[in-house]
This record gives structure tokens, sequence and C-alpha cells, in this order.
């Protein structure tokens, strides 16, 4: 278990690292400085990761740690984390453009029917 959870908190300081840019000695320290970049499941989910680090390092402590809290834990964070493919990032960009293309349209739709309906065309 102790090796495990070290794992985890490693792996999740490692993406915060990559994705967020910040530095630190440790998960914790990492925490602290990007807490705010994080949506509060995420941040929750961090803390729980930092904690039971903490516990696992003694071993009278190891049996306080629930596996299955631990996993869905470090799951949320590498979840939030993990970096998107080339592919994925394209794909995201685009719906964002047709969406922004879309709503923009709409937005014009409904001033040139307003227009329309003023003038007394409609």
């Amino acid at each position: 278990m102790n090796i495990s959870v070290q794992q985890m908190a490693d792996r999740v300081a490692e993406l915060m690292e990559s994705r967020l840019g910040v530095n630190g000695a440790g998960l914790a320290e990492k925490l602290r400085r990007g807490q705010r970049f994080l949506p509060a499941k995420v941040a929750t989910a961090a803390q729980l990761l930092v904690q039971n680090e903490e516990l696992s390092r003694n071993p009278r402590l190891m049996t306080q740690i629930d596996p299955a809290q631990t996993a869905l834990a470090y799951d949320v964070c590498v979840r939030h984390l993990k970096p998107l493919g080339r592919g994925a990032r394209q794909k995201a960009v685009l719906w964002s453009l047709a969406g922004a293309v879309a709503s923009i349209l709409l937005v014009v739709a409904v001033m040139v029917g307003a227009v329309l309906f003023w003038r007394g065309y409609l």
C-alpha cells in the first residue's frame, strides 16, 4: 500500500507540473501553489491523496487509509490532469469554433428579425 499511494501522489504531482506549470517539492507543495487552477472536486481529491501519502509513511497509520477512496481520488485527479492528444485538442477547438459561429449567427438572425419587425415588414 505504501508504494502505491506514493506512486499515485508522484503521478498526480508530475501531471500538475506538466499541465499547470506548478513547481514544488511534492504533491503537497504543488497543490498549495496550484489549487486555484483546479476545480473544487479535483482539489479535494488531491488533498485526500496528500493526506493518505502522509499516513502511508507510518506503518501504524497506514491501516487508516481506505484503498477504494484513494483510488477514486487518484482517478479524479488523473482524469482532469491527463493531457489531451493532438486529435482531441483539435476536435475541441473545432467544436468551440463551431459553437461560437452558431451563436453569432443566431444573434444576427434575431437582430435582423427585430429590425424587420420594427420597420413593419413582418
